[in-house]
């Protein structure tokens, strides 16, 4: 490890981190709200009344300012994988562009062509083919998800791919092995769905101001019943993949489930944290009960979510650490060793092969093979670096699963009162409704910090640690470029507030109750 630069990889991930919370904040409500806007524009070439293309009008105004934005922010991340990460691009470039690739060329392409149609087609083409391309707008900007999230997958639950020690690279054997792995259904429909909770609670709490604000009755009470259903509905969906993703991540990623729940020492019947905090950041090499404060705690229940068993075994991050032979887990100290051999045995092969030597190739060659699948592990001394940042793992955790139970409540109560036409009367409720918008993005940002920083230190998951994955540029460009991309996408965002506002407060009032 002396010799990477730490400070360029801890400002690269900053960089990129950055990027990445910034486009989180454009895109779930881009992925849900063109399917409300797909339902509403349904509902209104069904019905034939005019209110419902007022309603799906005014959201497509919202939809479209964040559209642009969100598209602005993401090309800069495809960007810094060419200039912040060439060495992660060429270890695993050949399986992790494909993805990217199929998102431009189809879904991508597909999207931006009917977009246009979308926002601008209003009375310029027939109500069917006009709704035709509102949904597959909708279609579009998910299968570009889909492709996004199949390549976050892979580098969770790397698949379908063989190494070549004569170029240093992974290559792509086995494309449906990428695509339908079990880590990427699950990462697409868990994502998905959270985005469009997000989409909900957003048109939900809009409509809520205006009930509040005793203008636009009409269009509110009809987005609160449609954004409550589709909520309610997705939420319960969101519930069924988080629980499926949760025993994905047990299986491949068992370091990051153990520090979603803090989770030093193994154990059988295992308990789940369903309240509470650290006093004090815990030593990775010596972690004290005292560094927890009041717990409550469901019994079994973490077990049950780990293997559907509640009496099962959930290892720890000690057994990790240290190994655990009753359980049939590797020390990391071992899989160390076995990483150096690979390591070493790769370059010994290249050597080999320049010298013409075909049978210390070959030996060096079967020792490589032999030791690859811990080839990552041997870049490090200290088994501890390899922990990942438990409280901040934990709770991005529970405030993700917290908010996200508080969300199905609220459409529940948006459903139930607005069926009964009781909406304007629970004021309570348009008041938590409005307040739920900004946790709905903080929920939305705890998700992805689950999944990104309770990965560390991996970019590829047991084979490409962060520190190897750096360019060798110069550490100076990455902070400036830091604190640029950190003013341009603050601008973006204030910007992006300020004209949905403006819309939002503009809107005349009108239509029929």
């Amino acid at each position: 490890m002396e010799h990477f630069n730490m400070a360029l990889v801890d400002w690269s991930r900053a960089q990129f981190a950055l990027t990445a919370l910034y486009h989180w904040l454009f895109v779930p409500l881009t992925l849900g709200t063109s399917f409300i806007l797909a339902i509403m524009e349904t509902i209104y070439v069904k019905t034939g009344k005019e209110i419902w293309k007022r309603i799906t009008k005014f959201w497509m105004t919202l939809f479209a300012i964040n559209f642009a934005i969100g598209v602005a922010t993401g090309i800069i991340l495809e960007f810094e994988f060419g200039t912040n990460w060439s060495n992660y691009s060429w270890f695993v470039g050949d399986i992790f562009g494909a993805p990217l690739a199929i998102e431009g060329i189809m879904a991508f392409f597909m999207e931006s062509t009917f977009f246009a149609v979308m926002f601008f087609g209003w009375n310029k083409v027939s109500k069917g083919f006009h709704l035709t391309s509102t949904w597959l707008v909708a279609i579009g900007s998910n299968l570009s998800a889909l492709w996004i999230l199949v390549a976050n997958a892979w580098m969770q639950n790397p698949v379908g791919m063989h190494f070549n020690p004569e170029t240093a690279r992974n290559e792509m054997v086995d494309f449906w092995a990428i695509l339908f792995s079990p880590t990427a259904v699950n990462k697409f429909l868990h994502t998905i769905s959270s985005a469009y909770v997000l989409s909900a609670i957003f048109v939900l709490g809009v409509s809520a101001w205006f009930l509040l604000k005793k203008r636009n009755e009409a269009l509110a009470k009809r987005s609160m019943i449609v954004a409550g259903t589709f909520g309610l509905i997705m939420s319960i969906f969101m519930v069924t993949t988080g629980d499926e993703s949760a025993r994905q991540i047990f299986n491949v990623q068992p370091m990051k489930f153990a520090s979603m729940e803090g989770l030093y020492h193994g154990e059988s019947n295992a308990a789940l944290t369903a309240v509470g905090f650290f006093t004090k950041v815990p030593k990775p090499e010596d972690p004290d009960a005292n560094d927890w404060g009041p717990k409550i705690k469901i019994p079994g229940m973490l077990s049950y979510l780990a293997t559907l068993d509640p009496k099962a075994y959930v290892p720890g991050i000690n057994d990790m650490i240290n190994g655990n032979k009753a359980h049939n887990i590797i020390s990391y100290y071992d899989r160390i060793k076995m990483g150096k051999l690979a390591i070493a045995a790769l370059k010994e092969f290249q050597l080999a092969k320049k010298a013409k030597n075909d049978s210390k190739a070959a030996a060096a060659l079967k020792t490589f093979e032999a030791n690859y699948k811990y080839f990552g592990y041997g870049y490090y001394d200290d088994p501890h670096k390899l922990i990942p940042d438990v409280p901040l793992t934990f709770y991005s955790f529970h405030i993700m699963v917290g908010l996200g139970t508080l969300f199905i409540f609220i459409f529940l109560f948006a459903v139930i009162y607005g069926v009964k036409g009781k909406l304007t009367q629970k004021r309570w409720l348009l008041y938590v409704a409005l307040w739920a918008i900004p946790f709905a993005y903080l929920a939305q940002e705890a998700g992805w910090m689950v999944a990104e920083f309770g990965r560390q230190p991996w970019v590829v998951q047991d084979y490409m640690p962060t520190l190897s994955a750096v360019s060798n540029i110069d550490q100076t460009s990455v902070i400036i470029t830091f604190f640029l991309f950190a003013v341009v996408f603050t601008v973006l965002l204030i910007a992006e507030v300020k004209i949905m506002l403006n819309q939002i407060k503009q809107l005349k009032d009108g239509g029929q109750q």
